[in-house]
């Protein structure tokens, strides 16, 4: 569990590591660490939070978006909010450097967010 990160939904880390490999959980678009706290409105404010709360995982243990290899987004109005979340997504990445990505529309998402989303990264060697 990672000091400063929000509180999981579930039972479940925050991270995990194996052999180099880090699971970062899926993060919600949480404004504070506890697990009730507001989400911001709209989905870029949601996208730029869950954005924030994975950095606070991945500083937690060393790491940051330089190491993310691939990503996972769940939406819940995907075709209402793709091109939207996905200006959001961009400008954390550049250009040249962006991870391996699925986006995926489901039906809910924990606590009623617009937007989740995971990482698995690698650490240097």
């Amino acid at each position: 569990m990672i000091s400063g990160a929000p509180d999981p939904v579930a039972p479940f880390s925050h991270a995990v590591e194996q052999d180099g490999w880090v699971f970062v959980t899926g993060q919600m678009p949480f404004t504070g660490t506890a697990n009730d706290s507001p989400y911001p409105e709209g989905i870029e404010a949601q996208t730029h939070q869950v954005f924030a709360n994975l950095e606070r995982v991945l500083e937690g243990i060393g790491l940051g978006l330089e190491h993310v290899l691939q990503a996972r987004v769940f939406l819940l109005h995907f075709d209402r909010d793709y091109t939207a979340m996905n200006a959001a997504y961009a400008s954390h990445f550049p250009a040249g450097r962006r991870p391996a990505r699925t986006c995926v529309g489901v039906s809910g998402l924990a606590r009623g967010a617009l937007v989740e989303i995971d990482f698995v990264a690698r650490r240097p060697g």
